[in-house]
């Protein structure tokens, strides 16, 4: 496979984190490089550009640019989602209850694994489908899950359906719309609608619970999970 190179330089951005610049820059192991980046960021390091990467992997299988055919590029992203999740719950599952357990600790203590893991058996699996658009947060929940010991059917289920959805779903996407002109004449400001729609979710949840806050209504409304999310003593 070989990936041709790209004139298209993203200044809005540093080279590592700019996708075309990272597919590029992988050349005949582009699949390779592109399944690692979207593991790791699935697991154990949030700052990576598993969006716009996903969707210029689509486009450059459109435009010719890497020579596999969708299906198996598809196939191949979805497992590394898939794998990297398996990885982070596994961490938060082993690592997370020696943290929350450690005397005399602040800030890790077993009952925050408690009130998580209660958390997530009431709202885990939508979290965990709708965490994998969002960055950030898709690389966090899988920590949260394993120590919170979220059920492991439900957990993998769940992410299974996630990972679908979003690393097949945006490759997808970026093979449907790579050859409009408008978006290969475009790409800076497609990739940076990207990032904006991927963080509407979190400013929308922000707001909503800022208003909540001020209004005095987040105890009144709903105490359950009020008494549920897991929060720090300062």
């Amino acid at each position: 496979m070989y990936l041709a190179a790209t004139t298209t330089t993203l200044a809005l951005m540093p080279n590592w984190l700019n996708p075309e610049y990272l597919l590029t820059q992988f050349g005949a192991y582009v699949i390779v490089g592109l399944c690692l980046v979207i593991f790791i960021e699935s697991s154990i390091f949030p700052v990576l550009p598993g969006d716009s990467m996903l969707f210029t992997a689509g486009l450059f299988v459109a435009q010719g640019a890497i020579h596999a055919p969708l299906w198996l590029v598809c196939l191949l992203v979805t497992v590394a989602a898939l794998l990297g999740n398996a990885v982070g719950y596994l961490i938060g599952y082993k690592a997370g209850p020696a943290l929350f357990n450690r005397p005399d600790s602040r800030f890790f203590k077993q009952e925050y694994v408690d009130k998580t893991h209660a958390f997530l058996e009431k709202h885990g699996p939508k979290a965990v489908v709708l965490a994998r658009f969002v960055p950030f947060v898709r690389t966090f929940i899988t920590w949260i899950a394993g120590v919170g010991r979220m059920d492991a059917k439900k957990y993998f289920t769940y992410t299974i359906i996630g990972g679908i959805a979003w690393a097949a779903g945006i490759t997808a996407l970026g093979h449907l719309l790579g050859n409009i002109s408008f978006i290969k004449n475009n790409i800076e400001a497609i990739f940076v609608l990207i990032v904006l729609v991927s963080v509407v979710p979190l400013v929308v949840e922000w707001a909503r619970r800022r208003r909540e806050r001020k209004n005095g209504a987040v105890a009144e409304t709903d105490p359950e999970v009020t008494q549920q999310i897991p929060r720090i003593d300062h």
